[in-house]
């Protein structure tokens, strides 16, 4: 900004040596000005992105809570269809007491309001679920499809971590892509197998997203988005706990990962 006030005072360049200087002052004061405009859209984008994001659980009467929250979802296509994460359906739903799988939305004029889904696709090689909807189409979001995503962007992403702890409201964090690095084991012990990650070595690696964020693990599923288009990256996948689930309040990682939003895009390609 002193380099500014230099130029507009005209003490960094003289009009008699630099013939159209004040041409340079206004293209340099129109860039700062839509600098600084992309910086403040982030407010309505949210607010864009909000009345997609979706709580994914099951539902049964005859237990209590009757809602039992999974995960984050969020709603892309034609408005009927929810992406998340695999592994938040991945258990076996009690159909003989009822159990049923469900989402749970918020509009801006109505209380949430609850719709019975069913999985319609399931990528396990890169931990992605397609569910669908019925009834009315609710507010749908872009799936970024231009240039390559770079290390050091921008990026927020919304849903509902801790499970709900914090009440069933989206939340948003804010941070960047910090790397993007082919997805690894999570450590040297053979004890941590597991046949998630069997799967993930079988299928090959891929590269994923590494955010400079903090995130939790309710966040899984949630999108990951420009923070000033709004446009889907990727999906949130996996958050680096340290300790156990009930220290993330306190002793928060603040490193969360994404699967890039390119095999959602060929996931909901096989749909006829």
């Amino acid at each position: 900004m002193r380099f500014l006030s230099l130029l507009l005072s005209g003490r960094a360049a003289s009009k008699a040596t630099v013939p159209g200087w004040r041409t340079t002052v206004v293209r340099f004061t129109v860039l700062l000005l839509v600098a600084g405009s992309v910086s403040a859209d982030l407010p309505e984008v949210i607010e864009r992105v909000k009345p997609a994001v979706v709580v994914v659980g099951t539902h049964q009467l005859t237990r209590s809570p009757q809602f039992v929250m999974r995960g984050t979802g969020f709603v892309v296509g034609d408005g009927r269809q929810v992406a998340t994460n695999a592994h938040v359906i991945q258990e076996e739903l009690n159909l003989a007491a009822g159990e049923t799988l469900v989402i749970v939305f918020r509009s801006a004029s109505t209380a949430a309001q609850q719709r019975q889904a069913r999985v319609v696709l399931v990528d396990k090689g890169h931990d992605l679920a397609l569910l669908r909807i019925d009834g009315q189409a609710l507010p749908a979001l872009t799936l970024h499809d231009s240039e390559p995503v770079r290390e050091g962007e921008s990026v927020a992403f919304t849903g509902f971590p801790i499970g709900g702890a914090l009440g069933l409201s989206p939340v948003t964090h804010r941070g960047i892509i910090s790397s993007i690095t082919p997805i690894v084991l999570p450590g040297a012990n053979a004890r941590q197998l597991n046949a998630r990650v069997v799967q993930q070595i079988r299928s090959g690696s891929f590269d994923i997203y590494q955010l400079d964020a903090t995130a939790y693990p309710g966040n899984s599923g949630g999108p990951l988005y420009e923070t000033n288009r709004g446009e889907v990256i990727g999906i949130i996948n996996m958050v680096f706990v340290k300790e156990n689930k009930e220290s993330t309040l306190s002793k928060p990682s603040g490193i969360s990962f994404a699967i890039p939003v390119r095999f959602l895009r060929e996931l909901m390609a096989q749909i006829k």
